[in-house]
């Protein structure tokens, strides 16, 4: 089948399409209502079916005879361990791990937040909670304890699960710590936080509170699969908003099983038993989608890799990885490669390796700049796909579908519209602009499975934060345009949040925590572009009058604040101290003009700007500084 042909299909019958498609898998009882579209367009998908996402990822395939399949391959350079499970003893762990929850009290509706490294621990905590029909909220591990707080009083977890540490590539990161600040400035308390113990550093047990995870797990039953409506939550994902407070994006059991299992053939061409490898963590989106969910619906081999593209021990890291394991399909975001290009320009590593069988490299996260693409796709020999979505879709929005007809690439663009998306280039009226002009990329109403229709907490949330802006359509937040040949080209953010190697971070939350510093009378946090990480945060501080603090000194205090806060996921470092803000007559900080400054674009000073005075005089400091080309 064509791609036009399987898009036109989407877009023309899309209960008749998105039906076909959740045949493909086994549910207790098939909905018989595809879609409901409410009166404000939100879609509801396959919402009366009866399934259970673990059930359908798990046992289904042991039922079906591929239980001595090879379920996970868990990599660990910073640890050297290696193992692997297959379906069968993957069922089984995950069985019994719902078990010890359930002997917790845990129930169908319930939240569990995970707070975990890159361990199969993880995985099968996701699993477990999952069988038991509860919700579970993973959380990134080492996240500061502010931003675990938020995440537990919105959540309200009646169980915790954790392990004592992460580790990095030159330090191990203790979690109790963490978690036991975070419980004091969390105003909800949850019951019980079951601690995974890792030899690299143990965990002092809080009476009362604490268990420890081998022996509940010792004590538990293994337990069936709880039915739930295709409507129900799978899990919440908090992502960054403008606000600074994160929306917990709530993911639907059956929109969200449909659509991946669908995505995995279509987008990335794998089949039953493929190797499949998604180099990310279980804290993000790309995670939750293609580590765990995507490739186990689908009957992959999945690659838990707890590592970093360079530094364990070298830039060959992923290409070892997909050697070793016979990787068909690889996914990973930007900054990997930028990383791995930056230590071995010349990709010699890469030569030490048969990628034979790798069919495609794939990106998402943030645009994939064209000079990494092209030295990726010169050295690799392999076809390299940018394609683009959000924690909000839970799936590739654009896309090169590899397992339906493969497009030519064209450098800058994440190729064409994905089955199911209704992708349009709108004005701020929300009228249809003309090919290659740029303007907001908005998808038409009902989206479709997968995609959020509410945020946790807030009936109104979603609505407010995107479709008030433009009726009929969602608001990606997102810039670009299509051109003559339907492919899109998103340019970036329209808002403040920075890109940070693919995580997004609200410069507002960024802001407040620059602006309690005690000598910091107001601020302004921008995206610096950098080679690396594509974004970093910057701050431009004004000063208290009689503030004595030094830049240098000020620069390492705000650093130590910033990690505290909000974590070193950040990669805040640059920090300048300038006599005053550029602001229009109401007050509104110039943050977009500040912006093009710093990275050497072409501005234009608002008509509206309080003094125009302000910009030379900001552009010499930046310039003295090295900042300002």
């Amino acid at each position: 089948m064509s791609y036009q042909t399987e898009y036109d299909r989407s877009m023309q019958d899309p209960e008749g399409f998105w039906r076909k498609q959740a045949e493909a898998l086994e549910w207790y009882r098939f909905p018989q209502q595809i879609l409901h579209t409410d009166a404000d367009g939100i879609g509801h998908w396959f919402a009366d079916g009866e399934m259970n996402t673990a059930y359908m990822a798990l046992d289904h395939h042991v039922k079906n005879g591929r239980g001595d399949q090879v379920a996970i391959i868990y990599d660990s350079p910073v640890t050297d361990t290696r193992k692997q499970y297959t379906y069968a003893e993957l069922t089984d762990a995950v069985a019994r791990t719902a078990g010890m929850l359930a002997d917790l009290g845990v129930v169908k509706g319930d939240r569990v937040i995970i707070y975990m490294p890159m361990i199969p621990e993880a995985v099968i905590a996701m699993l477990a909670v999952a069988r038991l029909g509860a919700i579970h909220s993973v959380v990134f591990g080492g996240f500061a304890p502010p931003e675990l707080a938020v995440r537990i009083d919105d959540a309200k977890p009646k169980v915790i699960l954790t392990a004592s540490c992460g580790i990095e590539v030159k330090r191990v990161i203790e979690y109790k710590p963490l978690l036991d600040k975070a419980f004091d400035l969390a105003r909800h308390k949850p019951q019980s936080c079951v601690i995974y113990q890792r030899p690299q550093a143990t965990s002092q047990l809080t009476a009362g509170r604490d268990h420890d995870w081998n022996s509940l797990l010792a004590q538990a039953k293994p337990v069936g699969c709880t039915p739930v409506k295709g409507s129900d939550p799978l899990y919440i994902l908090y992502t960054s908003g403008t606000t600074g407070k994160p929306k917990g994006v709530v993911r639907e059991n059956g929109g969200h099983a449909v659509a991946l299992n669908y995505s995995m053939k279509a987008i990335y061409n794998v089949e039953h038993g493929d190797v499949f490898w998604a180099a990310s963590d279980v804290g993000w989106v790309v995670g939750h989608s293609y580590i765990v969910y995507g490739p186990l619906l689908h009957g992959c081999t999945t690659v838990v890799y707890e590592g970093k593209p360079i530094m364990t021990p070298d830039a060959g890291a992923l290409w070892r990885v997909i050697s070793e394991y016979g990787v068909k399909s690889f996914f990973t975001a930007p900054t990997a490669f930028r990383a791995v290009k930056k230590e071995d320009p010349e990709a010699k590593l890469m030569a030490d390796y048969d990628l034979s069988k790798l069919q495609v490299i794939f990106s998402a996260g943030e645009r994939l700049d064209p000079p990494t693409q092209q030295w990726l796709t010169e050295k690799s020999g392999k076809t390299v796909v940018d394609h683009w979505w959000q924690t909000e879709t839970g799936w590739g929005i654009t896309a090169n579908l590899w397992g339906v007809e493969p497009k030519p690439v064209k450098l800058g663009s994440s190729t064409l519209p994905t089955p199911g998306f209704d992708v349009r280039i709108l004005d701020e009226s929300g009228k249809q602009l003309a090919r290659n002009e740029q303007g907001y990329i908005a998808l038409k109403l009902p989206l479709p499975p997968s995609c959020l229709n509410r945020v946790w907490g807030d009936d109104n949330k979603f609505r407010d934060s995107y479709l008030q802006f433009l009726p009929g359509y969602y608001t990606t937040g997102d810039g670009g345009y299509i051109d003559e040949d339907g492919y899109v080209f998103v340019m970036g953010r329209v808002d403040d949040v920075i890109n940070v190697a693919g995580h997004r971070l609200s410069t507002g939350e960024i802001e407040e925590v620059v602006a309690a510093h005690p000598s910091v009378a107001e601020c302004a946090v921008i995206a610096r572009d950098d080679e690396l990480k594509g974004q970093v945060p910057m701050g431009l501080v004004v000063l208290k009058s009689g503030a004595s603090i030094g830049e240098e000194a000020l620069q390492k205090e705000l650093v130590a604040r910033i990690r505290d806060n909000i974590g070193a996921i950040a990669c805040y470092k640059d920090t300048v101290i300038l006599k005053r803000l550029p602001k229009t007559r109401s007050g509104k900080t110039l943050r977009k003009t500040l912006n093009k400054i710093v990275n050497g674009q072409e501005y234009q000073v608002p008509s509206t700007i309080d003094d125009p005075g302000v910009i030379p005089e900001i552009i010499e400091t930046l310039r003295s500084k090295g900042y300002a080309k």
